[in-house]
């Protein structure tokens, strides 16, 4: 159990599955990692309450049914596409239902990738020091077959928690092993919740100046329109499931999204790299989601098809790598 003044990381079991915990004693505030349930952040408790959203009374429970919670990590695509294939480097790539590896949104368009729950996580570092508690881990994607039958470019994620003042770090960074260049069309869907107030009185900051037009399907149709909400908005007045880019940025490059309620507030901040941000509040739930994304939703197609011209790839044995922060006041 590494430890270090009030900085602690460690590593134990919880019904069955591994778990890897973060501690900052100073601040109260402590993050608990499922390894095999997508390497998924699920706790980030700060003086007892959790600002993620989960759901589920025991980790055997939301073992037994895998559902959205936490701290989803989607990729090699991140939200819909619009057909059982996607395209990268002028060709066309055919996703194999029979394999039974990725799920589908309501209208049957396959939805967030193939590594939401994937269990093969390898802990590569757990460390803590005087300034932070972190948990490194990798997924060689390289060596599984039946995530290489959907999607063809080999590649390692390394995913790394870090724990510091209070704040969560997440930070990703993939390796292109292929020798084509990869599309980056990643995200994650973190759930969040406050908890001293209803969820109607929640009021949201959406730092981002355009607004993404969606189908009936929820997929682009490649029109932008500015951003003219309230600052901030309520909930009780206003339904979000949107797309946003065009991000509102500091002078260090970075975009601050925001949920409060009465004295508790949770922050999301979005690095460089993160260029799309999904906002997903449905009415009657008491959640919130604020998605960092790095492309838009159906981006590979919708840039085969010229309609989109912002998709990043990591060229043959390069590296892409952006951090997300999650704050709390208030707690």
């Amino acid at each position: 159990m590494p430890q270090a003044a009030n900085y602690t990381a460690q590593k134990f079991t919880v019904d069955g599955l591994d778990v890897l915990r973060l501690t900052d004693a100073v601040r109260a505030t402590e993050v608990s990692i499922a390894r095999s349930m997508g390497n998924n952040s699920y706790e980030m408790k700060v003086n007892g309450k959790n600002a993620f959203w989960m759901p589920f009374t025991s980790l055997k429970a939301w073992e037994a049914n895998p559902s959205y919670a936490g701290n989803p990590f989607l990729a090699p695509w991140a939200n819909r596409l619009d057909e059982d294939a996607f395209y990268a480097n002028g060709k066309r790539y055919p996703l194999n239902p029979g394999l039974g590896n990725f799920r589908r949104d309501g209208n049957g368009l396959p939805i967030h990738g193939l590594l939401a729950y994937w269990p093969e996580w390898e802990l590569t570092s757990l460390a803590a020091d005087g300034v932070c508690a972190q948990a490194a881990c990798r997924l060689e994607f390289w060596r599984y077959p039946d995530l290489m039958a959907q999607f063809p470019f080999a590649h390692t994620i390394h995913m790394t928690y870090r724990l510091r003042e209070g704040a969560l770090e997440v930070e990703t960074a993939i390796e292109n092993h292929s020798t084509e260049s990869m599309p980056v069309s990643i995200g994650y869907h973190p759930y969040f919740k406050i908890h001293d107030a209803p969820r109607d009185s929640w009021k949201v900051h959406v730092a981002a100046r355009e607004h993404v037009e969606l189908s009936t399907l929820l997929v682009p149709t490649g029109e932008r329109k500015p951003v003219f909400l309230p600052d901030p908005v309520s909930l009780a007045s206003t339904q979000l499931d949107d797309v946003f880019t065009n991000l509102v940025r500091g002078a260090d490059g970075r975009a601050e999204f925001w949920v409060q309620g009465v004295e508790e507030r949770i922050s999301v901040v979005y690095g460089p790299n993160y260029n799309v941000a999904v906002i997903y509040a449905p009415p009657g739930k008491d959640f919130i989601c604020f998605e960092p994304m790095t492309a838009i939703t159906n981006a590979m197609n919708l840039a085969h098809k010229g309609v989109y011209k912002d998709l990043r790839s990591i060229p043959p044995g390069g590296k892409w790598r952006e951090s997300f922060w999650v704050r709390t006041s208030g707690f």
